[in-house]
C-alpha cells in the first residue's frame, strides 16, 4: 500500500510541477525532453545489478518498451492538441476515465474478481474522474471535434495496460529500474528528434532554464511509475483495484491541491467528485 500511497503523491507532483511551469513561462516541450533522459539515466543508476545492452535487446520487454517510448510521447502530443482544441476539462476527462481499460484488462486476463461491492466501486470512480474535471460550459465542448479526446482515452489506457501486461509477464521484480529507464529512453531519444527539427526548421531556440525544471519533472516521473510498477507487484491487490484507486485518488488530490495552492476555484460539482472519490476508494479497497 506504501507503493501505492508513493504513486499517488509522485502523480500529483507531476501535476504541480506543469502548473508552476505556466507561472515561468518555459518551453514545455523541452522540459518534457529533459524529463524523459532524466528518467532514463535514474533508472540504470538505481539498477542494482549489471547493465548489458544485449540483455536489454533479448529481453521479452524490449519491443513493448521501444512501443512504449513511442506512446509516451504521442500522447502528450494528444495532450497538447486536445487541451488547446476541446479545452483542459476534455482532456483531463478523456485521460482519467482511461482507468477502465486496465481495470476491464485484469478483470477477462488476469480472470480478477467483480463483486458488487466492487463493480459499484468502479462506476463511481468512472463518475468521480468526471465530475472531479467537469468545469463550466465543458458540456459544450464534448460534443465537438471528439477524435482527440477518443485518442487520448484510448491511449492513456494502452499505455497503463501495456505497462501492467509487461511487467506481469516479462519484468523481473529487480528489473523495474532498467525497464522503466529504457522505455523513458527511448521518448527521451524521440523527444531530442523532435526539438532538433524545430530548431532548423521552426527557428526554436534552446532554454538554459528548461534544464533544472527538466531534470526535476524526471525524477518526480521516474517515481511514479516504479513505485506503481512496485504496487502491481504487490499480490494482496488486484490490478484493477490499484489502477481505480491510483487513477481517483490522483484527480482528487489534485483538485485538493489546486485549491489550497493555486487558489483554483471548485464548483459544488466538482465537491461531489471528490466525495464519491473517496467512497469509491473505499468500496473497492475493502472489497
Amino acid at each position: 500500500m506504501i507503493y501505492l500511497i508513493l504513486s499517488i503523491l509522485s502523480s500529483t507532483g507531476i501535476f504541480i510541477l506543469f502548473r508552476t511551469l505556466k507561472s515561468f513561462k518555459i518551453n514545455t516541450l523541452q522540459v518534457i525532453v529533459m524529463n524523459y533522459i532524466t528518467a532514463c539515466f535514474t533508472g540504470f543508476l538505481i539498477y542494482d545489478g549489471e547493465i548489458s545492452l544485449n540483455a536489454i535487446t533479448s529481453s521479452g520487454w524490449f519491443y513493448g518498451a521501444v512501443a512504449l517510448g513511442f506512446l509516451f510521447i504521442a500522447i502528450f502530443n494528444v495532450i497538447a492538441l486536445t487541451s488547446q482544441r476541446n479545452g483542459l476539462s476534455v482532456a483531463s476527462v478523456a485521460s482519467k476515465m482511461s482507468v477502465v481499460i486496465p481495470v476491464i484488462f485484469g478483470l477477462y486476463v488476469y480472470k480478477e474478481s467483480m463483486g458488487a461491492q466492487k463493480l459499484i466501486g468502479i462506476v463511481l470512480a468512472l463518475l468521480a474522474v468526471y465530475l472531479s474535471s467537469l468545469k463550466p460550459k465543458s458540456d459544450a465542448k464534448l460534443g465537438k471535434a471528439l477524435l482527440l479526446p477518443i485518442l487520448l482515452f484510448f491511449g492513456s489506457g494502452v499505455i497503463d495496460t501495456s505497462i501492467k501486461y509487461l511487467e506481469t509477464t516479462y519484468v523481473a521484480e529487480n528489473g523495474i529500474p532498467v525497464f522503466s529507464g529504457t522505455i523513458f529512453g527511448f521518448a527521451g531519444f524521440i523527444g531530442i528528434a523532435i526539438i532538433v527539427y524545430k530548431m532548423l526548421f521552426q527557428n526554436m531556440k534552446f532554454e538554459l532554464k528548461s534544464i533544472p525544471f527538466g531534470i526535476a519533472l524526471g525524477l518526480i516521473n521516474y517515481c511514479s511509475i516504479y513505485f506503481l510498477l512496485k504496487a502491481l507487484q504487490f499480490e494482496g491487490l488486484e490490478s484493477s483495484t490499484i489502477f481505480t484507486v491510483n487513477n481517483v485518488a490522483i484527480v482528487a488530490f489534485s483538485t485538493l491541491v489546486g485549491l489550497v495552492l493555486f487558489k483554483e476555484r471548485i464548483s459544488k460539482i466538482n465537491w461531489m467528485g471528490i466525495g464519491l472519490a473517496l467512497v469509491s476508494i473505499t468500496l473497492i479497497t475493502l472489497a
